[in-house]
């Protein structure tokens, strides 16, 4: 990201600052703002997307500023300059993963397939020192898998337990941070407790693969690569750090385009650099192939849940979902029939004035949804800011996001069911499925952060 896009970045961020500050000295519910915000309406002089609200300095403290300010390009160099000037029993291992919806980016930009772009960012990435580069299917694999499960026991339960559905997606983490610092236990009850795929790939790397290397966790700083910024915010967590070894799961994030517009400072071209494959976790036993899973430029949890659920809870097999577009093509839903009777009915809701909207049927007890798949950044995560935003003007570049998700869509699908490698990883590294250390390193759980608690009306979902 050029010095330019973040000095707008910072702009943009002081207004949204200034908006935020605007509304908490207003007087509650009968603000113009907040009646705007509950009916799904912002005003055009305080339009803001989600992402740039949840990411500005007006509803953090000083310590998850320090937090934050150390996710940044400064950081990995300063470790991999420590890392040659001081003792070799001092160094640390650097792991690097990459988001899938990061490698469109990076195949735009450089003009090439997915699968020659991520083996040349590979080897970028280990020419500044990294040792190890990992891509995060593997762990969006587990997530899934983990959603799935947990989407079952709750429509099974949701007879005698109100939280139970409907169930909202979690891997989001600008959702997350809207939902218990706004919407409180109006929603927390109902998100789902799997982690997401960058915490999970944390865990895979600090507690798996530190072991199958000999290393103890803190020797290993292990960078992940997304396209958007909020993932930062989810890395510091307080529950992703281990107070005993003093280490986090994920010790930093950087964007895609951070991570090129660092190729550009050290005016790296495509042309010199070689094509080295991905590491995979369990070395050679591994399958070296990028695959992605199903769903339009995200990580598919609509699909792959609504597809489990139809065969688990009603025995039947779906090979292809029909999305009905109901506001926009970020609010649409799937529903499953038959003889004429609803059986499920899912959606899809990306962007801030959809979730907006969201917000407003729930508090009106008008959900018939059992599961929602919510994203905050408009198109889903190919639409992440820290790749999609333009140079000028700060807005998302339409053409770059279009030419990302046909690169995306060339990726084949493999089912998280049948990859191998995660079976034998439940097995060898967690113990069996349904163990309780699978549980403690697959799931966490969500707070309720607002300042105003309201007493939600009765909901009948």
């Amino acid at each position: 990201m050029s010095e330019v896009s973040i000095a707008k970045r910072k702009e943009k961020c002081e207004n949204c600052t200034k908006q935020c500050n605007k509304k908490q000295s207003d007087d509650g519910a009968n603000s113009k703002q907040e009646k705007e915000e509950v009916s799904g309406q912002v005003s055009e002089g305080s339009q803001l997307l989600l992402s740039a609200c949840l990411s500005c300095d007006g509803c953090l403290s000083e310590e998850d500023n320090l937090k934050i300010s150390q996710q940044s390009l400064e950081e990995v160099e300063r470790v991999l300059a420590l890392n040659k000037k001081c003792d070799v029993s001092k160094h640390k291992v650097l792991v690097a993963s990459v988001c899938p919806q990061s490698l469109p980016f990076f195949a735009v930009k450089f003009g090439l397939d997915i699968t020659e772009a991520a083996h040349k960012l590979c080897y970028f990435l280990k020419s500044l020192g990294v040792q190890y580069v990992f891509d995060t299917t593997l762990a969006a694999g587990f997530s899934i898998l983990e959603s799935q499960k947990e989407f079952i026991q709750r429509y099974r339960r949701r007879k005698h337990d109100s939280h139970a559905l409907p169930m909202f997606t979690s891997s989001c983490p600008g959702w997350i941070r809207y939902s218990e610092r706004v919407l409180g236990s109006l929603v927390t009850p109902h998100i789902c407790t799997a982690r997401s795929p960058q915490q999970i790939m944390g865990c895979l790397v600090k507690d798996y693969f530190s072991k199958q290397q000999k290393l103890s966790p803190e020797k290993v700083y292990h960078v992940v690569v997304a396209p958007c910024f909020d993932k930062k915010l989810e890395a510091v967590r307080e529950e992703f750090y281990s107070s005993l070894l003093e280490t986090r799961d994920v010790d930093c994030v950087l964007t895609s385009g951070e991570i090129y517009y660092l190729m550009e400072q050290r005016k790296v071209s495509v042309e010199e650099l070689d094509s080295v494959p991905l590491d995979q976790v369990l070395g050679e036993a591994g399958d070296a192939t990028l695959v992605k899973h199903d769903g339009r430029g995200s990580e598919g949890f609509l699909e792959h849940v609504f597809k489990h659920a139809a065969k688990e809870l009603f025995g039947l097999d779906i090979q292809e979902i029909t999305y009905k577009t109901l506001r926009n093509r970020d609010f649409q839903e799937v529903t499953l029939e038959r003889d004429g009777e609803t059986l499920l009915q899912f959606a899809a809701v990306y962007g801030f004035r959809n979730i907006q909207t969201l917000v407003h049927r729930i508090r009106k007890g008008r959900v018939p949804y059992q599961l929602v798949e919510v994203l905050s950044c408009p198109g889903g995560c190919l639409s992440g800011r820290g790749q999609a935003e333009s140079d000028a003007g700060g807005r998302v570049d339409k053409a770059l996001v279009q030419q990302m998700e046909e690169a995306y869509s060339s990726l084949p699908v493999r089912l998280p069911e049948v990859n191998l490698t995660l079976h034998t990883l439940y097995q060898d590294w967690l113990q069996g499925q349904d163990s309780l250390h699978a549980n403690k390193l697959l799931h966490t759980e969500y707070r309720n952060q607002s300042q105003i608690h309201t007493q939600p009306p009765h909901m009948q979902w």
